[in-house]
């Protein structure tokens, strides 16, 4: 499978063959899906919070008299029956909602998005980023050349400053170093631009050479 390939002024310079062992995998949907729910699970922070009938503070007298009055006996003011006391089943914020995934999975989940790009055409590649400070100006000159896209994920081989915060301000572009590559961020972006070297630095960590 090959991708085209662009260099720093966004001219398409001809197209380059994408590794087998990334964009040819077999697509797996449930996989993807697991992968997703995985990285939402274990970005959610439980915020809501009540608190039962045996933290809320109220008094402890009685509400009235127990005899004389021809009502039922009332117990503690915190039951969660009468308004301001405690709340019963109620939502907790130590409530852990993490999801773990076999590492193999996680694999073949990520191969299985990149391999669904691929298959759409919504990836391509980067000759490199020849500024040597930050502009924005250039970046955007960049992308005016690409295929339109309102979403572009761009994938470093490393932390490349200069070319972070050249994008940092466009809206809809984010990037992403190598290593750090996930099912979620493959499947949310529209395009994908690989940096050349990314994709050796994928390729290193997500499919390393067996030991001998």
């Amino acid at each position: 499978m090959k991708a085209d390939l662009y260099n720093s002024s966004g001219q398409k310079t001809g197209d380059m063959t994408l590794p087998a062992s990334l964009f040819e995998a077999k697509i797996n949907p449930d996989l993807m899906h697991r992968a997703i729910l995985l990285r939402l699970a274990n970005k959610r922070t439980p915020v809501a919070h009540t608190q039962t009938r045996a933290e809320v503070t109220l008094t402890k007298s009685k509400a009235f008299r127990q005899k004389g009055t021809g009502r039922a006996r009332r117990g503690a003011l915190s039951t969660n029956l009468i308004r301001g006391g405690g709340v019963a089943h109620g939502p907790r914020n130590t409530r852990n909602f993490h999801k773990s995934m076999p590492k193999k999975e996680r694999r073949a989940a990520l191969f299985s998005s990149l391999s669904v790009q691929a298959k759409e055409k919504n990836v391509l590649i980067l000759e490199a980023f020849e500024k040597k400070e930050p502009k924005t100006k250039a970046a955007l000159e960049m992308l005016k050349h690409f295929p339109p896209a309102k979403k572009y994920l761009f994938v470093l081989p490393e932390k490349n400053e200069v070319f972070q915060k050249s994008v940092a301000n466009i809206p809809g572009v984010n990037t992403i170093v190598a290593k750090y590559l996930n099912p979620y961020d493959v499947l949310h972006a529209e395009k994908i631009c690989f940096l050349r070297e990314a994709l050796s630095a994928t390729e290193e960590t997500f499919c390393p050479a067996p030991s001998q």
